[in-house]
């Protein structure tokens, strides 16, 4: 499945490519045709994911986190929706219900996808927000002059505080040099939850552009597409990669 979404983005970028190119006509329309069908090939082998995402939720209800049981919960829901809308798309795209409104459909099905990578995005950044907050705890406990006492090894003890003349801007200037090195920390010690991240924000393009709140156009798209894509292939080569719960 990985392997036919990524050939499917790759085949909208080099289509958006040899456009930019001046390529022929006739090439543009074979490129077109064969995202077409890799996009009809990818919906037949989702048929089955509307349950799988259903029993995710299910799961997902007995979580302990309250907002990572909300967040879970309604990204797998708004997927299983997603999924359904996909299959009647399925079934209007190969002759078996010619009378469906694709373009209704469609436009359903990827806003219930923008919901899902919502929640999603939403559930990484209370994850990060968490581990932010762990860090900074466990630097505050070690000593000053001990290696990784403050994220990049900053004092701040010689800056004034924002009572002090002059001292507001530096003060500000500072935390939030040390919050960024600290989400720096957070994320390189944490590789399925920076995957995770990177991906939802490549997938948050594609809705974004097929329900026209922002035009990125095709080879935005393709990138994004092609790129979620390949660190999807990597979570299955790899499980460890892939974040839980």
């Amino acid at each position: 499945m990985g392997k036919l979404r990524a050939a499917q983005y790759a085949c909208s970028l080099l289509g958006h490519a040899l456009q930019r190119h001046g390529a022929s006509p006739e090439l543009q329309k074979q490129i077109r045709q064969l995202e077409g069908h890799l996009s009809l090939g990818r919906k037949l082998l989702r048929l089955g994911n509307s349950a799988d995402a259903l029993e995710s939720a299910k799961r997902a209800v007995h979580l302990s986190d309250v907002v990572l049981r909300f967040c879970i919960t309604v990204s797998h829901l708004n997927r299983a929706l997603y999924f359904a809308c996909d299959n009647v798309l399925w079934a209007g795209k190969s002759g078996l219900a010619p009378r469906v409104d694709q373009e209704k459909w469609a436009q359903r099905s990827f806003r219930y996808y923008l919901f899902s990578l919502i929640m999603n995005l939403s559930r990484d950044a209370y994850e990060i927000r968490l581990l932010m907050e762990q860090e900074a705890s466990a630097c505050s406990r070690r000593p000053k002059g001990s290696a990784g006492g403050v994220p990049g090894g900053i004092e701040t003890g010689g800056l004034g505080g924002p009572g002090t003349p002059g001292g507001g801007l530096p003060h500000l200037a500072l935390k939030l040099r040390l919050q960024v090195l600290l989400l720096a920390r957070v994320l390189r010690g944490h590789p399925p939850l920076l995957l995770d991240v990177v991906r939802n924000a490549c997938d948050l393009f594609i809705p974004l552009d097929k329900l026209g709140l922002w035009r990125c156009g095709p080879g935005i798209v393709g990138l994004c597409g092609l790129l979620s894509s390949i660190l999807s292939i990597l979570t299955l080569i790899y499980p460890w990669l892939r974040l839980k719960p």
